[in-house]
């Protein structure tokens, strides 16, 4: 699936080194995520409501 790169928003925990950081795209009935560092790679989708668990779960570490 192609993307628009204007549509990926970075992590506000990136680095100013910009190493270390995730981009997030919500688009249609997936949230995608992919390694700011080497935006070539493929990226990561999952539904809705998997990110929103995901990320409590990950926000309560």
């Amino acid at each position: 699936m192609r993307t628009n790169d204007e549509a990926w928003v970075k992590s506000s925990y990136s680095s100013a080194q910009g190493d270390d950081c995730v981009e997030v795209l919500v688009s249609g009935p997936a949230v995608h995520v992919r390694d700011s560092k080497d935006v070539t790679r493929p990226h990561v989708g999952a539904s809705p409501a998997a990110w929103v668990s995901l990320v409590g779960f990950v926000g309560g570490r």
